[in-house]
């Protein structure tokens, strides 16, 4: 038997010389055979590393870049806003041609709206266009209130894109239950409520 191997399971431990101490109480500093139990205290156990403390990262898990998710809601937003501005010159113009459009075939069913109704059609597209627009540009800064506000929007979107818009809202029927999905789960509440320092 050989002492002076390192891989040698039965030699000494590192560091002491065979002979040097008594095996069951080893020099300080060294560690011992045995259980850990059987260590001197404050000596960590044989074969057991002490672990490093636990560091959270700044903010305490919360996260520090926009999730997928919640970009994709915000993507969302820009896009409606594009679409609401094409649907108020869309209004618009229809609104101001309606009256002498109602002679022509082709302008028959956009003749089954008053001029006023379609007015009011371009103004909802314009509120609801900037209302978009708001949210969107707010997602870095805003706090919960505004995830509230955007999942509202959301599902306001998904139901006014069944009627009276059916045939051309399914675009917005989609978008408005994919941003209230986005912001409303996890990643989104994750990122609405973090701490702002």
């Amino acid at each position: 038997m050989s002492f002076g191997d390192p891989n040698n399971p039965y030699g000494a431990p590192q560091g002491q010389q065979p002979g040097y101490g008594h095996p069951q109480q080893p020099p300080q500093g060294q560690p011992g055979y045995g259980y850990p139990g059987q260590q001197p205290p404050g000596q960590p156990g044989y074969g057991y590393p002490a672990a490093p403390p636990v560091q959270q990262p700044y903010g305490g898990g919360a996260p520090t870049s926009m999730p997928g998710t919640v970009s994709a809601a915000r993507v969302m937003l820009w896009v409606m806003v594009g679409f609401q501005v094409l649907g108020t010159i869309l209004f618009a113009v229809s609104a101001a041609a309606v009256d002498q459009a109602k002679d022509d075939p082709a302008f028959e069913e956009l003749a089954d709206y008053s001029s006023g109704v379609l007015w009011a059609f371009a103004a909802l597209a314009l509120v609801w266009g900037v209302w978009a627009s708001v949210l969107a540009a707010k997602f870095n800064s805003g706090g919960n209130g505004l995830r509230v506000t955007a999942l509202v929007f959301g599902v306001l979107t998904a139901i006014i894109a069944v009627y009276p818009f059916t045939l051309f809202g399914i675009v917005h029927l989609v978008f408005g239950i994919l941003i209230a999905v986005f912001v409303g789960n996890r990643n989104g509440a994750a990122w609405f409520q973090r701490p702002r320092y």
